[in-house]
Formats: structure tokens, C-alpha cells, sequence
């Protein structure tokens, strides 16, 4: 392994490939399979539908965002699932780093609109895994079952080609479009997201309150119960 990779196999607070529950998670997940690229798949799929995404359980704190805490409650957004698959790559010895882009999300409700006065999602997350020669993007945000529910064409990840969102859904309808590439990172840059994220979606005070968990928290349960 080179030098340079390093720091893409490192454990931090966040990215936790230390942690036992993570690693465990991990070994069990990548199963008998032993070179990289299956095991990365394998990874893929099991963070993909294994955990559910959860656009409302924004926690822009060390203790948040920790690959541990998105393990435990089996719920995360594309950040934090991004944060799990990585701290599983560099579990078992293979490279990966955070990737972020601001995504024009053509499919987002009436309530995260007005709650986020834009269509834009700044700061989407995905996971860059170095297999073999290269760096190959993995998307593992949206479960299958919720692709199925809201007829998203879901991202399949076979470790070769890029799996980013795709510009439709299932009907023609325009579903993501990338409009920046913020570049990919050994850690997550916490202080960069959360500075965009209050400029952008929410007063400073409003944020610290939490008075937006609590709101997304009483939307999610209404969505369930439907």
C-alpha cells in the first residue's frame, strides 16, 4: 500500500474504523469474500439497505456523525451513511475518503422546501473507495425500499463505475442534478458543512435551539404512520 493512502485508512472521531461495533459490522457484512473490490460491494449494499435514510436526523456534531451512532440506530442521512461505509472500507484495510457536492434534488417534499427554502441540498455525501488502481464513487444513501416507494431508479455499485444519482426516476420525471463538486476528504470538514448549512438553510440561534430536529422528527413520524 502507498505511503499516500495513509490517511485514508486512518480511524478518526468520526470516521471510527476502529470502533468494535463498526468493524464487526463490517466482517460480518463483507462476508467470506476476500480481495477488495467484492468486499467493497458487499460493504455497499449493506449500508445501502441496512441502514435507512433519514434526511431529518441532521446531527452536525462530532458525537453525531460518528460512524458508531449511525450504526446503532439503523437511521442516517447521506452524510452520515456516507461517514458508516467509509469507517467499514478502512476497517478492513481499504481506502476510502468522504466526497461532497451540492445537489439540486427535483424530488423533495413540500415540507423540506419550506423548511429549507431551496431545492438545493448543499454538502450531499457519498463515499470514494480506492479499488485496485483507482478511486470509484459509491452513493449509498437511498434504502431500496425507499427507491421502490418513491419510483427512484436505485443505485447499484459493482466497485468498477461511479455510483451517483441518477438526472431522472423510473417515469422521465428530473430527479438530481449536480451542480458542484466540493472535492473529497480524509475527514469530514464539520465546520465548512455547518457554516453553509446555517448561512443557507437556518438562523445560527434556530440551529443551536434544535428547534429543526424537533420538526423534522414530528414529519418523519407522520410520514411512517402513513
Amino acid at each position: 500500500m502507498h505511503s499516500d493512502m495513509t490517511p485514508y485508512l486512518q480511524a478518526t472521531p468520526v470516521i471510527e474504523a476502529d470502533d468494535p461495533m463498526v468493524a464487526a459490522f463490517a466482517k460480518e457484512s463483507a462476508g467470506d469474500a476476500m480481495d477488495p473490490k467484492t468486499r467493497a460491494v458487499h460493504l455497499y449494499y449493506a449500508v445501502r439497505d441496512g441502514i435507512r435514510y433519514d434526511p431529518y436526523s441532521i446531527d452536525l456534531s462530532v458525537a453525531g456523525l460518528k460512524a458508531g451512532a449511525t450504526l446503532a440506530t439503523r437511521r442516517g442521512w447521506c452524510v452520515a451513511k456516507a461517514i458508516l461505509l467509509t469507517a467499514c472500507c478502512r476497517a478492513l484495510g481499504i481506502p476510502a475518503r468522504l466526497g461532497f457536492a451540492d445537489v439540486r434534488n427535483h424530488l423533495s417534499t413540500a415540507r423540506m422546501r419550506e423548511m429549507m427554502k431551496t431545492d438545493v441540498f448543499y454538502w450531499h455525501g457519498y463515499t470514494s473507495i480506492f479499488i485496485n488502481t483507482a478511486w470509484v464513487k459509491a452513493t449509498p444513501a437511498f434504502n431500496i425500499e425507499l427507491c421502490q416507494r418513491f419510483n427512484i431508479i436505485p443505485l447499484e455499485f459493482d466497485g468498477l463505475h461511479d455510483s451517483l444519482y441518477h438526472p431522472f426516476d423510473l417515469a422521465g420525471n428530473r430527479h438530481m442534478e449536480y451542480l458542484d463538486h466540493r472535492g473529497e476528504f480524509a475527514d469530514i470538514p464539520i465546520d465548512a458543512i455547518r457554516k453553509t448549512f446555517i448561512r443557507e438553510y437556518m438562523p445560527d440561534s434556530d440551529w443551536q435551539k434544535g428547534d429543526f430536529d424537533r420538526e423534522v422528527t414530528a414529519e418523519t413520524s407522520g410520514r411512517a404512520s402513513k
